[in-house]
């Protein structure tokens, strides 16, 4: 079985050139044969022990970018820590339409203007800002895939909703700009995560009224009870996207507790799945719609049920 060859300290678990490589005299040919390297794109090597991740993947893609070129899409959110992407997915890159760049199936090329003030270089990268990557997201991904981007970048304030309404209205020729003007219609900055998104969009889509994000639900004396991913506290309804974690005994022992005080003070609360969301959107907005008629309310007369 063939040795590990010893691993240069300038290359560590970083990809890199092996053309550099082999002119810097640190590694030959016969060692990148070698068990100790992978080959993940022409000309770009790792260390055989690093774990293949999204980001060393960008990092092997930045490698062979022109100097005018970014990371862009879903990969520029996931470098700016949100990750929507699928497993495998290739890296999203983004460079001016005259530059031209060898096919991979690892690489996605999408060809636009790119100004040097929307890409900045970030953990070592060069990335689209946030409001650059919330932009092109807005325009070209689906309407409900869009929104759950462009509500994690504002949840993690990495974009202002006025800078993103301003830098669309700043580029309102480019494509897709009139699908992240309704993008910014539907967005959410309190929502903590991509399937509440999914819910509340379920909720609208239905024909519903907008409920409210992450309200604080108090008791007669002002004392904090319960906060509720989505509600319509006129109508004391409070609508919960219950994931995995809530089955950890824990967390279901406080969902209890939480739910008998809810009871208590008149509220009535609907816990929705996975499975409800994306496979059962219709019985979703079904049981709300009931709910609401329940306690008397015709949200044909409002766009959103707000206290009174």
């Amino acid at each position: 079985m063939p040795r590990r060859a010893r691993v240069p300290r300038s290359r560590g678990f970083l990809p890199f050139r092996a053309s550099a490589a082999l002119a810097e005299g640190v590694l030959t040919r016969a060692m990148l044969r070698g068990p100790t390297w992978r080959r993940l794109l022409p000309d770009v090597f790792v260390n055989a022990q690093t774990a293949l991740d999204h980001r060393v993947w960008c990092a092997a893609a930045a490698l062979l970018l022109p100097a005018d070129a970014a990371l862009a899409g879903l990969s520029a959110a996931y470098t700016w820590g949100v990750n929507l992407l699928a497993p495998d997915a290739p890296v999203q890159v983004v460079m001016p339409p005259e530059r031209r760049m060898r096919a991979h199936p690892r690489i996605t090329v999408v060809r636009s203007p790119l100004p040097a003030d929307d890409v900045v270089r970030f953990a070592g990268l060069p990335v689209t800002t946030p409001v650059r990557t919330a932009f092109d997201l807005g325009r070209r991904l689906p309407k409900v895939e869009a929104v759950m981007a462009v509500d994690a970048l504002l949840y993690r304030r990495l974009v202002k909703p006025d800078a993103l309404t301003a830098y669309t209205r700043q580029h309102q020729g480019w494509p897709g700009s009139r699908l992240v003007r309704e993008v910014l219609t539907l967005a959410e900055p309190l929502t903590e995560s991509p399937m509440e998104t999914r819910l509340r969009l379920v909720i609208v889509d239905g024909g519903l009224p907008r409920p409210i994000a992450q309200h604080d639900i108090t008791d007669s004396r002002g004392r904090f009870v319960a906060r509720s991913d989505l509600a319509y506290p006129a109508a004391k309804i409070a609508i919960e996207y219950e994931g995995d974690h809530h089955r950890e005994r824990a967390t279901f022992q406080r969902d209890i507790a939480r739910l008998n005080a809810l009871r208590e003070m008149g509220w009535l609360v609907l816990r929705f799945t996975a499975e409800d969301v994306l496979r059962k959107p219709d019985r979703v907005v079904s049981q709300v719609a009931a709910a609401l008629r329940e306690r008397g309310h015709d949200w044909n007369t409002s766009a959103v049920i707000r206290p009174v």
